[in-house]
């Protein structure tokens, strides 16, 4: 009888791309072994913190190592944290994080698994909200949970570590936090759990506790941090390097032409679907000094506007990235605002009228970097008078056009 699942050197290939580690991985070729034999799926695992709710392609890494463990046939079982958010992961945490609420983080859950299953199947994934199990837990049973696992190893934990050192204070819940993660684990006898590299040693932690409580511990897959478009820090909302998968496809297509040349593969390998034969390619392309890597850029963009809309779209909105930075003209869609005569004298109040900027400081800090121009002339100082017509054009930041209708 044929099995329902591929060849182990065929999973094997396909859960390794882009890995990290795999620890161990001689117990994920047994279980893998065991579940062709079994015709069994694998239970993976991925918790997802529900305080970010706004996904981005830094997010879809390990998302998108979950879709490879379903394109293979093992079951995916999506953990929203509503109950360890409250608590809030200490990771890379230099203080304690404040605390939510069992109603916010059950809507950002929902809102994280709406926009997850543009990468996951969401149709064949369980989705479970960890409240189910830690809410039931008497004291009686969080003493006998704390006693399996000692001071001296959590101080092992890097940002622990760090802040044990420097005398910054470290709330005992914290420490709970990796158990109730783990506690997952044991909840739903998970046999693989996924994360990122920051995630390792609460990953390590589902492994003991899932032996303590008599349990086959997990295999941990860690997935690369991916860096922000900036090409130097970790892919942050906060630190305005992101590409947000439910951004429209203009913004997608800019930002992606954004990244530094040295991630190209990196983004193709982590972020996109392309074939194991058609990345070596990109490869051996990449070093060929014959090859302009601005159109492999190009094809980066184009295949990650397609993932997340459609191939027309992708060719729009490289149409419209031509037109606007190599044909330098003036997109057809443009935001008309209507602005009042006085502050369209002062380039800070014209900015935060029109909603470009949020703030007086954001408005300084755009035309400081360079970003704002009026009729195709730079504004280089946020101090200076200006004296606009009516229906000049604004640019902000790179992909922003507005038609000023003065009154």
């Amino acid at each position: 009888m044929k099995s329902k699942f591929p060849s182990l050197n065929e999973q094997l290939d396909l859960i390794q791309r882009g890995a990290e580690e795999i620890i161990p991985i001689e117990e994920l070729e047994e279980k893998i072994s065991k579940s062709i034999k079994t015709g069994v799926p694998l239970n993976v695992k991925l918790g997802a913190d529900p305080s970010r709710p706004d996904l981005h392609l830094g997010h879809t890494v390990v998302l998108k190592k979950l879709r490879h463990f379903q394109d293979l046939g093992h079951q995916a079982i999506l953990i929203i944290g509503d109950f360890t958010g409250m608590i809030g992961d200490p990771t890379g945490r230099s203080k304690t994080r404040p605390p939510l609420t069992l109603e916010e983080t059950r809507e950002f859950g929902k809102t994280y698994f709406e926009q997850a299953s543009k990468v996951i199947d969401g149709k064949k994934a369980r989705i479970v909200y960890n409240s189910e199990w830690l809410a039931r837990m008497t004291f009686e049973d969080v003493i006998k949970l704390a006693s399996k696992y000692t001071v001296a190893r959590m101080l092992e934990r890097d940002d622990f570590e760090k802040r044990y050192k420097n005398g910054e204070p470290i709330s005992i819940h914290e420490f709970l936090y990796p158990l109730a993660q783990a506690m997952d684990s044991v909840a739903i006898k998970a046999d693989v759990e996924l994360g990122g590299t920051d995630q390792k040693f609460n990953l390590l932690v589902g492994r003991d506790i899932q032996r303590e409580y008599g349990q086959e511990p997990q295999v941990i897959l860690t997935m690369p941090i991916l860096p922000g478009t900036d090409g130097v820090e970790k892919m942050s909302k906060s630190l305005d390097n992101y590409i947000g998968i439910s951004e429209p496809p203009n913004e997608i297509y800019g930002k992606t032409m954004s990244i530094p040349d040295n991630l190209i593969y990196t983004y193709f390998e982590l972020v996109t679907d392309v074939k194991k034969d058609e990345l070596e390619l990109i490869k051996k392309q990449l070093q060929d000094p014959s090859v302009n890597p601005r159109d492999l850029k190009r094809k980066l963009a184009r295949t990650i506007v397609e993932q997340y809309y459609s191939k027309e779209a992708a060719l729009e909105a490289e149409e419209n990235f031509d037109k606007i930075f190599v044909r330098k003209e003036i997109p057809d869609e443009l935001i008309e605002v209507i602005v009042d005569s006085n502050s369209a004298s002062n380039i800070i109040s014209l900015l935060r009228e029109i909603g470009a900027a949020p703030s007086n400081s954001e408005a300084r800090r755009l035309v400081d970097q360079g970003g704002v121009s009026i009729n195709g002339e730079k504004i280089t100082n946020s101090n200076s008078i200006i004296q606009l017509k009516n229906e000049s054009i604004l640019k902000v930041g790179k992909r922003k056009f507005y038609k000023l209708i003065i009154k």
